[in-house]
């Protein structure tokens, strides 16, 4: 895969909240508001980040040479765990509001499907790739974009939402009809990326 590829791939037409359907979770919980959709979007990124650059030499230097490929999905979400209890620590002291308005969903982040399957998804992509330093590179690129995209759906559906709030919204839709709605027209509209991949 080519490095314009893997950017287009992971924000756009292989979206992991609008294609894949990964960490819907937090993406309906947490997109009430703006800022709470951008702190949950950076806290994302980074736990992708960290926990792709801990994995991938995990897995293709640990685990795959010795034939214990088969845990990697327990390795990796203690991995990823430990980066989100890293993440709590500091917003709990550095931002104490956003820390609040992120509640139950940040620890949430541990078992939040998009950033394991960001993990897998590196392993099975990237691991023939001609040399470890070219894998390892394009793995970090894809976590990158991919926590970019997962940010990216969270700001536009917390616009959609809050724009929504000031609508006028027959009764009977009004709540979790009105958000599931809103949630597959968005979704529907990012199908039309999938023509560019």
């Amino acid at each position: 895969m080519s490095i314009f590829s893997i950017v287009l791939s992971a924000i756009l037409t292989d979206n992991f909240v609008l294609s894949k359907f990964m960490g819907c979770c937090p993406f309906l919980g947490v997109s009430k508001k703006i800022s709470s959709s951008i702190g949950m979007g950076l806290a994302v990124i980074f736990v992708m980040l960290c926990s792709t650059a801990i994995t991938y030499p995990i897995h293709m230097l640990v685990l795959a040479p010795r034939g214990l490929a088969y845990l990697q999905t327990m390795a990796f979400i203690l991995i990823i765990a430990v980066f989100v209890q890293l993440v709590e620590i500091i917003l709990r002291k550095m931002i104490p509001p956003l820390y609040r308005a992120l509640g139950v969903y940040l620890p949430l982040i541990t078992t939040n499907c998009a950033v394991l399957g960001v993990t897998i998804l590196n392993v099975d992509n990237f691991s023939n790739a001609p040399t470890f330093l070219e894998g390892y590179g394009k793995a970090l690129l894809y976590a990158g974009c991919a926590g970019i995209g997962f940010t990216l759906a969270l700001i536009i559906f917390a616009g959609i939402r809050t724009r929504m709030e000031n609508s006028d919204i027959p009764e009977f839709f009004k709540g979790i009809p009105a958000t599931l709605i809103a949630a597959s027209i968005v979704s529907l509209s990012f199908l039309a990326f999938s023509g560019m991949s």
